[in-house]
């Protein structure tokens, strides 16, 4: 008898079910908020910025929900004619990650490319935090910005407002842009294709 019930749980090992669809509610919400927006592009503005001299100063600053699949979103941030910044949203199984994709003008990597961060918890319909990643905080100390460790990017999608901050001790950054006005999308950022 001892033998029979031990041929019974080799077999139910063996049987294969399929993995389930790890899902967040809040985070759900979060990214069919944002993928909405699909295909448009809107203006913004630096509306915090704590630091002297930032590159974003008197610039056109435009982002665009320019690739969307159920996974991933693929959102460039042009700051004039410089189109090397892509902010790649993806769900993971266990969250979102953020990505910010840096490229040269002639499509390759930039030195400092996909660092970013992966949501801890489950965030809200409107709000998610990313804290900066192992892989970024290793490209931060080689790059010799070791106080980048302690950023936390976030992007909040309200139904007239996007905005994109990151914070750490002693630095925040903030862009808002307006969704009420979309405007013509810019072309494809360094390193992507119209095709």
């Amino acid at each position: 008898m001892g033998g029979k019930a031990d041929v019974n749980v080799t077999e139910r090992k063996s049987v294969i079910f399929p993995a389930p669809e790890v899902s967040i509610s809040t985070q759900d919400a979060y990214f069919e908020h944002i993928k909405k927006h699909c295909g448009k592009a809107y203006q913004g503005k630096v509306t915090v910025d704590n630091a002297n001299g930032s590159s974003f100063s008197n610039k056109k600053l435009v982002m665009h929900v320019r690739k969307c699949t159920d996974r991933q979103l693929q959102i460039p941030f042009h700051v004039g004619n410089d189109a090397s910044r892509t902010w790649i949203l993806t769900k993971t199984g266990s969250g979102i990650s953020l990505k910010h994709d840096h490229r040269q003008a002639d499509g390759t990597y930039d030195k400092s490319t996909m660092y970013g961060g992966h949501t801890l918890d489950a965030g809200w319909e409107r709000v998610q935090s990313f804290p900066a990643d192992q892989y970024s905080k290793e490209m931060f100390v080689k790059h010799g910005i070791p106080q980048s460790n302690g950023n936390t990017w976030q992007m909040f999608i309200y139904p007239e407002k996007f905005t994109y901050r990151m914070i750490r001790e002693g630095r925040e950054f903030r862009v808002d842009f307006d969704l009420t006005k979309p405007i013509t999308p810019p072309g494809a950022p360094w390193g992507y294709s119209d095709k």
